[in-house]
C-alpha cells in the first residue's frame, strides 16, 4: 500500500515572519509543517520526528549556518530532500549548498507560489526514485561497476558504493546510454524531473559522482566531459546482465 499521508516539511528560518508565510502556503497547500528558528533546534526536530523535506535558511543565527545544519542532516538521515532558502544568490553560495547536498536552492525574496511548486516537484521526484526498481530488472555492468536498479546498488570492483539518490539516478541515466552525450538541460529533465533549474545543480552532482566512481577524479575516465553540451558515459562494454528469476 502506498503512504497517503500528507507529507512533514519543517521549515528552518530565524525570521517569524518568513517562517509563517512559508508555512502557510504549503499547510494550505496541503502538507503538515513544523518549524525551528535556528541550527540545533532544526536537528532536534528532525531526531524528534524525520520529515519529508527541509526547507533551510541559509543565513541563521549561532554558530550553525544553513550549509553546516544541511550537511549534518543528510549524516544523520541520509538523502533527505533539502530546498535551501536564502538572500544570498551569488553562485558560489548556490554550489557549496548543492555540494553539502541540497536538491534546489531558492533565493529571496522569493513566490511563495513558485516554492510551493519546487517542494512538490522534489518531493514527487524522491518519492518516485527513493523505491526499489522493478524485481527482475537487470543489473549494468561496466568497468568494474556494477548497477543494480532492482536493489538501488552500486558495487565497484564488489565494494558498495554510497550514492545518494541523485547521484544513483544520474549514473543509471549515463549507463543506459553509453556513448552519447547527454546536455545538461536533458539530464536535468530526465534525472531530477525539472524542466527549469539552475544547471550547476548537474554539474555538481557529476563532480561528486566522479569522487566515488572514477581511480582518478581529477582526470575522468568514465564520465567525460563533451564540452559546450554535458558528459558522456564513455566506459567501452556496457551491457545489460540476462534478467533474473
Amino acid at each position: 500500500m502506498h503512504d497517503t499521508s500528507p507529507a512533514h516539511v519543517l521549515v528552518v528560518d530565524d525570521d517569524p515572519t518568513v517562517a509563517e508565510i512559508v508555512a502557510g502556503y504549503l499547510t494550505r497547500a496541503g502538507f503538515t509543517t513544523s518549524r525551528a528558528a535556528d541550527g540545533p533546534a532544526a536537528l532536534a526536530a528532525a531526531a524528534g520526528a524525520r520529515p519529508d523535506l527541509v526547507v533551510l535558511d541559509l543565513m541563521l543565527p549561532g554558530g550553525m549556518d544553513g550549509f553546516a545544519v544541511c550537511h549534518a542532516l543528510r549524516r544523520a538521515h541520509g538523502a533527505l530532500p533539502v530546498i535551501m532558502l536564502t538572500a544570498r544568490g551569488e553562485e558560489e553560495d548556490r554550489i557549496l549548498g548543492l555540494e553539502v547536498g541540497a536538491d534546489d536552492y531558492v533565493t529571496k525574496p522569493f513566490s511563495p507560489r513558485e516554492l510551493v511548486l519546487r517542494v512538490r516537484s522534489v518531493l514527487r521526484r524522491a518519492r518516485a526514485t527513493g523505491a526499489p526498481g522493478p524485481a527482475g530488472t537487470p543489473p549494468l555492468r561496466a568497468a568494474g561497476l556494477t548497477l543494480d536498479p532492482a536493489a538501488r546498488r552500486v558495487t565497484k570492483e564488489g565494494t558498495e558504493l554510497s550514492l545518494t539518490v541523485r547521484e544513483f539516478d544520474l549514473l543509471a541515466f549515463l549507463m543506459r546510454h553509453p556513448g552519447r552525450a547527454c546536455a545538461r538541460e536533458e539530464l536535468m529533465r530526465e534525472v531530477w524531473g525539472w524542466e527549469f533549474g539552475d544547471l550547476s545543480t548537474v554539474t555538481v552532482h557529476v563532480r561528486r559522482l566522479r569522487g566515488k566512481v572514477e581511480d582518478d577524479p581529477a582526470h575522468p575516465r568514465l564520465i567525460q566531459t563533451v564540452w559546450g553540451v554535458g558528459y558522456r558515459f564513455a566506459a567501452p562494454g556496457t551491457h545489460r546482465e540476462p534478467g533474473r528469476a
